[in-house]
């Protein structure tokens, strides 16, 4: 258990649930919050079918016993329906890489609604995906409309926000990813909150090699607490899980997750490796 205290009071969730928790600090009040870890694997445009089933396949096992955090992984729309089946009944979750904006049903050609995603085995989907910003001119008000569309499924949107180089080397990160995180998350009510996971991914660390340090994790997925607590309410913001995501690895997984406001994370090529990714969701 990966408690930041060495006291847990009588009655508190630990009684009740078995992941691990964490102490929050609203103000001077301490309060025992339960933020179960989510280790999320995200496939982006790699795997055939048989591919994605041989590796969903192999991967089923090697996380049985992983009760201490949520286990997913995103395959490509195509594959969606077919892993998802296969998994059935497992505690591995899928999740999709995208969803479109419009809720309705209609004339969007290339387009799959978030109740589509969900008719077909999804639970998550990623939004805001720094490479849908980048390549594929993604806003924070296009983010903004999607998180929409996948609360109105049921789906829980996994929101992605995070920094390029250039940006943390001028010192304009916490403006940046505050601004990210604003909007898109704007017009959302607290219980809308409650309901995603946003994933902090430094884009100078995706696919790189390069990781930011448990320090500058912590410091960043600290400054998104606050800026929840700020918009939404301590409340809130103690129970809102933020993953990292940029070159996590099973070498540098424990150190990331011995920081008290990360809370999981969102892994890319590290995931496509049954075995690799194993070893990152048993991580304990």
């Amino acid at each position: 258990m990966n408690c930041h205290s060495p006291e847990a009071a009588v009655g508190s969730p630990s009684e009740f649930f078995d992941p691990e928790y964490r102490l929050a600090r609203p103000g001077s009040t301490l309060r025992l919050i339960m933020r179960k870890p989510v280790i999320a694997g995200n496939w982006k445009m790699y795997k055939l079918l048989s591919e994605a089933v041989n590796t969903a396949l192999a991967l089923k096992p090697l996380v049985a016993n992983a009760n201490h955090c949520e286990v997913i992984i995103a395959p490509v729309f195509t594959e969606l329906k077919t892993v998802a089946d296969r998994l059935e009944g497992s505690n591995i979750k899928i999740a999709a890489q995208d969803c479109a904006a419009e809720s309705a049903h209609g004339a969007h050609t290339g387009e799959v609604a978030a109740d589509m995603l969900k008719d077909v085995g999804c639970r998550y989907v990623v939004v805001g995906h720094s490479e849908r910003r980048q390549l594929y001119g993604e806003t924070d008000q296009s983010v903004n409309r999607k998180v929409n569309s996948a609360l109105a499924a049921g789906l829980t949107p996994i929101v992605c926000v995070g920094e390029m180089l250039e940006q943390r080397e001028a010192g304009v990160v916490e403006s940046v990813v505050k601004t990210q995180l604003s909007g898109g998350l704007a017009g959302l009510t607290r219980a809308d909150v409650e309901r995603i996971i946003i994933a902090y991914e430094p884009v100078w660390a995706i696919g790189t090699g390069k990781t930011a340090t448990p320090q500058q994790a912590q410091e960043m997925h600290g400054v998104i607490r606050r800026a929840a607590a700020e918009s939404h309410g301590e409340e809130v913001a103690n129970s809102l899980r933020i993953l990292y995501g940029g070159s996590v690895k099973p070498d540098n997984i424990a150190t990331l997750m011995d920081q008290p406001d990360v809370d999981g994370a969102l892994v890319g090529g590290a995931s496509l490796e049954a075995e690799t990714f194993a070893k990152i969701v048993n991580y304990k």
